[in-house]
């Protein structure tokens, strides 16, 4: 798997976690500022499509995951 796989995955995971947090009818519900972190991920995902720059990105680079030998744009 290459970074931009595990970006996708984790941003997703990281959504559906603060929407159950943040839902009010979630058996998960904690507060309605968990969705806050929803939109600091959807915030994050979009800038990153503008700027290809992601936070996560550089950490899992740092961490050894290899990135993709092919992209959109090659």
């Amino acid at each position: 798997m290459t970074v931009e796989r595990y970006i996708r995955i984790i941003a997703g995971l990281f959504i559906l976690a603060s929407l159950a947090l943040g839902i009010e009818g979630s058996p998960l519900f904690v507060s309605k500022w968990a969705l806050a972190f929803t939109a600091f991920v959807g915030f994050n995902l979009f800038q990153f499509g503008f700027t290809n720059m992601c936070p996560l990105g550089f950490i899992l680079k740092k961490l050894g995951v290899p990135e993709s030998r092919f992209s959109c744009g090659t």
